[in-house]
């Protein structure tokens, strides 16, 4: 294939604008970037041309629904290298570009500015400006077309002083109004329309509870119901969660049915996992008898949103063998040689309550429409967010599918992809559309290893299509630090996951009473793990993290820095168990800085190395730190700083720092 332009009528060989390197952009633009409503798309482009004409360059962008593209101005950086910024203000799709040209008017404003202050001879230049600002005049309209025509006919009066004429041509607000109506009629637009999902701002920020409906308010025998799921809403609501994520609520199998601590033989009274979805009574679209009805679910949904929370669900596209797909559709999962289907597996560990959809089966389409009418009927009973168990097990294309329609339809959706897997992978999830992703919290200890993960998902590419969800436990992690580490690593951990992320969550009553009992040594599974057996939580311990859980969201909530990973910088500190990291708003309103023991067993105390011109803090000045956590207060000065952190009392300090500022009556106070 010839790689010469090809001369035919659409080719215009007089387009001598280049435009590379356009960002934001995921993949070549093959996948769109994200935002949340009212946050900024900082566009950057290469444009130019060649010889020495002056280019000008607009970034073009529009809500995939309206018609017409609305344009901001670039502005040059150095080097070829433009930008301008647009921010997204509604929900769904936006589409934008750019768009670059030779600057004939801005070429000639240049040069004659030169040949002015080099005394030279402009009566031509003056010509040229007049035909120039005359086009200019044919593209405008009313009073400013008027203006022009003006200008233009001042500019070519031949009769009149040059001096005058000169001055006139140098006019500001003349030359101003002439660079709106530049000639774009050949015109480069880049050849690519990038995509950015505009999403709701929970996608970005909000505080996640996770608990079984079948233990709450139960004593570990009844089976606890969505009536007492409401109950608990005002407890969960003073803590301050946006969110409560409710595990699977459908009818679980009997068949292989999963005893306590993940027995193969089930006794009598046994439960069963919540993802061992699919029985008699129902599927995916029913609610477990025990649980309620419908309505019942309806109605929690609605006295959560009374209280400001909503209401995430489990989405686990996978069977139990009784359920009605299995009978109805065996066509839909796999089959062994020996003519029974596949049960899940991830070697040594087996699943045999569990049946996985087959996603080559020659039935796809069929299937890919029932799946997708799981999530639309939910979303029917009022579901905006889901958690989507295992996503990294279903079919890539799937997913794109399927989130696309949804989203397209009602973009207010949000997904969590709980894919604890490879970083490709969980990545790729990211792109095709799920809003928000577990990741490797769980498993970041160390100061260095916290720093250098953080800043992979806030300060590379990773940020424009990837939101960490932080958590420090699932029901299906205990990481080693909080086995460990006891309550204060719980303290710490908590506190790590709420500063650090603006999203996070936590697998809710365990962690409240700091559950660290393993199934085994070197294992990272819970003993007597509530995905198998009804308990009973005495959430009214007098030990219970509720009120620095409580406190935690109250500051997370009343410091607009923490609702976002925009701007989390590290600091250096003089002892490596300490880790210190501060987040702001864009005009340092609001700064804070957090700084937590990372050792559980013994007290830690340094000294900070904060770089102050991140905080927008000279070096000479004296700054209040107040502690919300404690309400201790510190005038500080300078980059160094004495901090000590007991992890028998409060593993880690929350500073609002308040710079000092001298008021119109000449006192200082700190704001």
């Amino acid at each position: 294939m010839s790689l010469l332009p090809n001369l035919s009528r659409d080719f215009d060989g007089r387009r001598r604008t280049i435009i590379e390197n356009v960002t934001p952009q995921i993949d070549g633009g093959r996948y769109p970037i994200k935002r949340c409503v009212g946050e900024a798309v900082v566009v950057a482009a290469d444009v130019f041309a060649d010889g020495h004409d002056a280019v000008a360059a607009v970034v073009c962008f529009k809500a995939e629904s309206e018609t017409e593209w609305r344009e901001v101005e670039m502005t040059a950086l150095g080097n070829d290298r433009w930008r301008a910024t647009f921010r997204v203000e509604r929900l769904g799709r936006y589409r934008y570009t750019v768009e670059g040209w030779v600057d004939h008017f801005r070429s000639w404003q240049r040069d004659f500015d030169k040949k002015v202050a080099a005394e030279q001879e402009v009566e031509i230049d003056l010509l040229v400006g007049a035909e120039l600002v005359r086009a200019a005049a044919e593209r405008a309209r009313g009073a400013e077309r008027s203006m022009l025509e003006s200008w233009a006919k001042e500019l070519a009066t031949a009769d009149a002083e040059v001096a005058a004429r000169v001055e006139k041509a140098k006019d500001p607000l003349r030359r101003a109004l002439a660079q709106r109506y530049p000639d774009r009629s050949l015109a480069t637009r880049f050849e690519r329309e990038l995509v950015v999902w505009a999403e709701p701002v929970r996608a970005r920020y909000g505080a996640w509870y996770e608990l079984f409906p079948r233990s709450a308010g139960s004593d570990g025998k009844r089976h606890g119901t969505l009536r007492d799921v409401e109950a608990q809403l005002p407890r969960i609501a003073e803590m301050g969660f946006d969110v409560l994520y409710l595990p699977p609520i459908h009818p679980i199998g009997y068949a292989f049915r999963k005893g306590r601590n993940n027995a193969t033989e089930a006794r009598v009274d046994d439960p069963g996992s919540p993802w061992g979805i699919g029985a008699e009574e129902g599927g995916h679209k029913s609610i477990h008898p025990q649980l309620g009805t419908l309505a019942d679910f309806k109605r929690l949904v609605a006295a959560a949103a009374s209280l400001q929370i909503e209401i995430a669900l489990d989405i686990a596209l996978q069977c139990s063998p009784d359920h009605p797909y299995v009978r109805e559709h065996p066509e839909w999962f796999k089959r062994r040689p020996d003519g029974t289907i596949q049960y899940a597996e991830n070697p040594p560990k087996k699943y045999q309550d569990i049946y996985p959809f087959d996603f080559e089966t020659p039935a796809w389409r069929e299937l890919w429409a029932e799946a997708k009418s799981v999530m639309e009927f939910w979303v029917e009973q009022g579901v905006t967010i889901f958690r989507v168990d295992n996503p990294h097990t279903k079919a890539f294309p799937f997913w794109e599918w399927c989130i696309g329609e949804l989203k397209t339809r009602r973009p207010e959706l949000i997904f969590l992809s709980e894919a604890f897997t490879r970083p490709k992978v969980k990545y790729n999830l990211a792109k095709l559309g799920f809003t928000q992703s577990y990741n490797y919290f769980p498993w970041r200890n160390t100061s260095d290893e916290l720093r250098a993960y953080l800043t992979e998902l806030t300060r590379t590419d990773v940020r424009e299509f990837f939101r960490p969800s932080l958590w420090p436990n699932t029901p299906d992690i205990l990481p080693q630090a909080l086995q460990f580490g006891g309550r204060p690593a719980f303290m710490a951990r908590f506190v790590l996951a709420a500063t650090l992320g603006a999203s996070y969550g936590i697998y809710g009553p365990a962690y409240e009473l700091c559950v660290n009992a393993p199934f085994k040594t070197g294992g990272e599974e819970y003993l007597d793990s509530e995905k198998y057996e009804i308990k009973a939580w005495d959430l009214n311990r007098p030990d219970s993290l509720q009120p620095l859980i409580a406190r935690v969201n109250a500051i997370r909530r009343e410091n607009p820095a923490l609702q976002s990973n925009e701007l989390l910088a590290f600091h250096a500190t003089d002892n490596p168990q300490l880790i210190a990291y501060s987040k702001r708003t864009a005009d340092r309103e609001n700064i804070i800085l957090t700084v937590v023991n990372l050792d559980p067993h013994h007290a830690q105390e340094g000294r900070t190395r904060l770089d102050l011109g991140e905080l927008g803090i000279e070096k000479t000045d004296t700054f209040q730190a107040h502690d919300l956590l404690t309400g201790s207060r510190y005038l500080w000065r300078g980059a160094e700083n004495f901090v000590r952190l007991d992890p028998q009392h409060v593993p880690a300090a929350i500073f609002r720092l308040r710079r000092r500022v001298r008021s119109e009556q000449d006192f200082d106070y700190f704001m």
